[in-house]
Parts: C-alpha cells; sequence; structure tokens
C-alpha cells in the first residue's frame, strides 16, 4: 500500500522505521502538543513502530511513513520527513467511535506545506479505501499551527474537550464525506 502526492511517498510505517523516526520523537518541539507532550526515547519510538506495524497487519490501515520523492523522477528519496496518521483516539472516549487523521513532521521541513499535503492523501484513503464517512483530528488547543493544517483540510471545529489521560485542552476538528 503506498500513496503518492505531488512531493511525498506515503507507505506503512514499519519497525524498521524506528531509527529515522526517532529523532522526530526525540524533539522536544515536535512532541511539544503530542500526548503529555514529552520527547520520545528510541525504545518508546520502537514500540510504537512495532505497535502500528502489527495494526497494519491486522487492520490494514494505520500510521503512514512519510517521505519525500525525488521530484525528478517520481521516486522515493529517501528522506524520512514524518508520520501522517489514521488511529483509533481511545485516549478520547467521548467522541468514539472515531477514526482520526494526524501529521508529524520534522521540525526542518515544517513550513513546507507537507502536513496537509500527506493528510489529504490520507483522508482520502480513508474515505475512498477504508469507506469512513468521518475523520478527527483530536489537537492540543494551544497547536495553531496544527489548526491550521486543519482548516486547510477542510475540517470544521466539532467540540472543545479535554484528554481525560493529560489533562490537556482539546479541539476536534472533523471532516465528513460529502452526499
Amino acid at each position: 500500500m503506498e500513496l503518492k502526492t505531488g512531493r511525498l511517498l506515503l507507505r506503512p510505517l514499519t519497525a524498521a522505521d524506528a531509527p529515522a523516526l526517532a529523532p522526530i520523537n526525540a524533539d522536544p518541539e515536535v512532541m511539544r502538543y503530542i500526548g503529555e507532550g514529552a520527547p520520545r526515547t528510541l525504545e518508546q519510538t520502537e514500540a510504537l513502530c512495532a505497535k502500528v506495524a502489527a495494526h497494519w497487519d491486522d487492520h490494514g490501515w494505520g500510521a503512514f511513513a512519510v517521505t519525500e520523492q525525488d521530484s525528478a523522477s517520481g521516486n522515493d528519496s529517501g528522506a524520512f520527513v514524518g508520520l501522517a496518521i489514521l488511529a483509533t483516539p481511545s485516549f478520547l472516549p467521548e467522541i468514539l467511535p472515531a477514526t482520526e487523521v494526524g501529521w508529524r513532521i520534522a521540525r526542518d521541513r515544517w513550513g513546507r506545506g507537507y502536513a496537509p499535503e500527506a493528510a489529504r492523501a490520507v483522508i482520502g484513503f480513508a474515505f475512498a479505501e477504508l469507506g469512513l464517512e468521518r475523520v478527527v483530528s483530536c489537537i492540543h488547543s494551544e497547536n495553531t499551527a496544527s489548526i491550521r493544517v486543519a482548516e486547510k483540510l477542510g475540517m470544521a471545529l466539532e467540540r472543545e474537550t479535554t484528554v481525560p489521560v493529560y489533562d490537556v485542552p482539546c479541539s476536534v476538528y472533523e471532516l465528513r464525506t460529502v452526499g
């Protein structure tokens, strides 16, 4: 399973991606608004990658590794830029059942439009391939950059709430299929 955009290649995240994802997860600015807001260790990243790979095996969907495509050939250049995520937001029981679309991009790639580009591809997959009628994004209410991404994707604010496990404010954005 691969998704391609004009500049990016998205493929299922695997356990082998942990070394490439680890520096992104270790960056305090990248992780500032994710979960409890703490950077992750290599071991935590390895566990995440293994869990995601198993989810792909069991369900046929999950988090995508996002890499840059070579602009001339359209082939994967190998530059790992982050994640585009499809997940069940079990940390926020009040909105279940739901499928969340999310993004995590390396800080040196911020400002290039990669987050909305990758998320748009994942939303297309969720609606067309998985047959979903609705996706949500659970965004820390102070994360104005991710709120802008959600708005660029055509998502609308559905509710303001608090993530119980972390006691952090959360803005839930949603997008529904038309028709």
